[in-house]
């Protein structure tokens, strides 16, 4: 792909080929999915990336079945430039389905290959043969080969051509079933070197880089940025330097020379600031009178205007969010003079290699990219931008390989954060209690700011350079994709009336990009905490209430397994203690979603039970998608209860965990995960389809507990106390 032109957030398919499955349609040669070049052992390859959540277990049990073949004779091949498909970023929730229907199709066609070659070769039926363990077999029960040998010599450097189907869900044995053990697990449980911040490569150096204290902080001397004095003190061969505009960098031979030489450059390298940050303190006016570029998702029947009876109208306002990825970010480069070698924990390791070949001027064939599993992230963290930290150290001293890991204060005040999101909701009621208008108006910064999507670099040290240009503004995906800040905005009711408008502002102050469900984590939170409350105010139950405006059958199902199958739904609450409800499908076209959560209201809120249904079609690994639903469930308590960035009017001033906290084990509630299996249906993504109706259904908890409406997340003490005194 030319990296003069920026990566969409989808693949085109209206390209004049012949559509195929998933990612194949751009990577349509067997050879770019399959390998049987080793005895026994099948190189499965993705482009898709393992988070921890268990996409590679996932892809193996797609391969494994189709091609018949036990799980360890696969070897998953996961993102490297070198060889495999080009998938673009591991995001939204699409990888079982884009590259998942590939790797089926591909193996598909690949079994119906093997088998016609040794039907030809021995004159019988292919229809006749049987494969087990990737061994063949005739009708007899007599060996005929296995696919290393019926596919030596023969090219899969072929495009597919869709030669046969994919196996009916009656004949595949490992789907579903939850037995399959994670390929990723064994190493991290048992504390084997496996993330990217336990690597070491012979005669490393470690780097550090001076992060710049604010967005828009210039050097106050940039004609001796680092003191000749300070200088003086390190010798050439144990700490060497790169300045480059506002970006200053260290190597070192030990880590502990590389950090006391960045200590002492905090404490000696001047900064002037300005107050350019809004006023924490009110989000929702900053967010509503910033410039910004209008666009209306969705205009259905007429417009609710004020004169014609607005029955309830609220805003909802959610903070900006950290990443707060308990692993710091990390990474590698070498440079020997001609080819650039880099180890990255990034999501899109394609889109990151197009940003360092503009901020770099390395051709892009010179740039080998490498995944390496980091400790946890599902977003747009600093994982790109610490891969350029590193590649910019390592071509300044050719030879040596470059580490560089970020400080805890890096992590939570300069990778990109998730935006504060106004969600302003208003509706009208008709003489029968249903809604008959709708209007749902937001205002956000973009959710993406990705690499490679834009004609300059997005990395935070490429901006800092001398000449480097500054970092252009969030955007959103459009909603084909899925949608940004405007996700899942469009209701999942069905409305006579529904418009929806979105605002992305044009001003970016504060950092902002993607972070897993994007702006469906802040508008399902508003529409479901809205349907509460207008179910309260015209006396309905709020699951009746929902019900009545459902249409969509595995809506109503998944929202009906998770009242039937709870323990706790209906039994008597004492004081204190609250029922929560909230549903979604996300992204209007991925898995459904229910939940049900308890609490009880004391000093503080505790959840006691969380109870989730989902419906993500043909499940593919049960085990998987359990584990993916309950890690985005807890994720989305620690959000909707504690995190906020904090930030004066000059710098963001969350740097650490006693300023940002998260979930603790000890908070973690009796959850339950139900799981309806499609296997008639397409396999839809697991990941991100519980967090805005978890952050929903915790806020009407804490109401039917309490008897006041949160409206402003966190659900914190602070805000709590705050709309109690507001309503007495």
């Amino acid at each position: 792909m030319n990296t003069a032109v920026p990566r969409g957030f989808t693949f085109d398919r209206n390209d004049g080929k012949l559509v195929l499955p998933g990612n194949l349609h751009t990577n349509r040669k067997l050879s770019h999915w399959l390998d049987f070049s080793q005895q026994g052992l099948v190189r499965v390859f993705t482009g898709k990336v393992e988070l921890g959540q268990g996409i590679l277990t996932a892809l193996s049990i797609i391969a494994a079945d189709e091609l018949d073949v036990r799980l360890d004779q696969v070897q998953m091949v996961s993102a490297s430039t070198l060889e495999g498909p080009d998938e673009g970023m591991t995001s939204s929730s699409i990888s079982v389905q884009d590259s998942g229907a590939a790797i089926r199709h591909a193996c598909a066609e690949v079994r119906f290959i093997a088998l016609q070659r040794a039907a030809e070769t021995q004159g019988v039926a292919a229809q006749s043969l049987r494969v087990d363990q990737g061994q063949f077999s005739d009708a007899a029960g007599q060996p005929t080969g296995d696919y290393w040998q019926w596919l030596k010599g023969y090219t899969l450097n072929r495009e597919y051509e869709g030669l046969s189907s994919p196996k009916s869900v009656k004949q595949l044995k490992l789907h579903g079933h939850g037995k399959v053990q994670r390929l990723d697990l064994p190493d991290k449980i048992l504390g084997q070197p496996r993330f990217i911040q336990d690597m070491r490569l012979p005669g490393m150096r470690h780097g550090r880089v001076l992060r710049t204290p604010s967005v828009t902080a210039q050097l106050a001397n940039p004609r001796e940025p680092i003191p000749a004095t300070l200088l003086q003190g390190w010798s050439e061969a144990s700490v060497q330097w790169v300045v480059d505009g506002r970006f200053i960098g260290i190597t070192a031979a030990t880590e502990r020379q590389a950090d006391a030489a960045l200590s002492a450059l905090q404490q000696k390298v001047s900064w002037t600031e300005t107050a350019s940050l809004p006023d924490m303190h009110n989000l929702a006016d900053f967010l509503r009178t910033s410039p910004h570029d209008t666009t209306h998702p969705l205009q259905k029947g007429e417009a609710l205007a004020p004169e014609a009876g607005v029955t309830l109208s609220h805003e909802y306002l959610k903070p900006f969010i950290a990443h707060a990825s308990i692993g710091l970010c990390c990474a590698l480069a070498q440079w020997d003079g001609q080819t650039l070698q880099v180890w990255t924990h990034s999501q899109g390791i394609q889109n990151l290699r197009d940003d360092l070949t503009k901020a770099l001027h390395v051709p892009k064939d010179a740039i080998v990219m490498r995944h390496v599993e980091g400790s946890g992230c599902y977003g747009h963290n600093g994982a790109d931008d610490v891969a350029f930290d590193a590649a910019l150290l390592a071509m300044q001293q050719p030879g040596n390989p470059v580490r560089v890991i970020w400080s805890r204060a890096d992590e939570l005040s300069q990778a990109p954060l998730s935006s504060a999101h106004l969600v302003s909701l208003k509706a009208r009621l008709d003489e029968t209690g249903r809604i008959s208008h709708w209007h749902h108006e937001l205002w956000a910064n973009g959710y993406s700011s990705r690499p490679g999507r834009s004609l300059v670099p997005t990395l935070l040290g490429a901006s800092q350079q001398a000449k480097g240009q500054p970092m252009p503004l969030a955007i959103n995906p459009p909603l084909a994709a899925g949608g940004g800040a405007d996700r899942n905005a469009i209701p999942g009711y069905e409305f006579e009336n529904s418009h929806i408008v979105n605002h992305r502002l044009t001003v970016m102050p504060i950092r902002t990009s993607a972070m897993r469900a994007l702006g469906a984590f802040a508008n399902v939170f508003a529409i479901e905490s809205f349907m509460d409350e207008l179910a309260h105010a015209s006396r309905q139950d709020p699951l009746q209430f929902r019900k009545r405006h459902m249409t969509d059958p595995r809506s109503l199902a998944v929202l009906e397994a998770v009242v039937e199958r709870s323990t706790w739904w209906q039994l008597p609450k004492s004081e204190g203690v609250g029922h929560g409800v909230a549903w979604a499908r996300y992204k209007n076209t991925s898995a459904w979603c229910a939940v049900l959560v308890r609490v009880q209201a004391g000093q503080t809120l505790r959840v006691l039970n969380l109870d989730v249904a989902v419906d993500v079609g043909r499940v593919v690994d049960l085990d998987g998608v359990i584990n993916q639903t309950e890690g985005g469930a807890l994720q989305s308590m620690s959000w909707t209860l504690k995190e906020a960035v904090q930030f004066d009017r000059t710098q963001i001033t969350t740097q650490s965990w006693g300023n940002y906290p998260i979930l603790r084990f000890s908070e973690v509630p009796e959850l339950k995960i139900h799981v309806l299996d499609r296997p008639d249906q397409p396999s839809l993504g697991a990941g991100e389809s519980v967090q805005g109706p978890v952050a929903a259904a915790l806020a009407n908890a804490l109401f039917d507990a309490l008897g006041v409406r949160v409206r402003q997340l966190p659900l914190s003490q602070d805000h709590i106390l705050h709309a109690l005194n507001e309503s007495n």
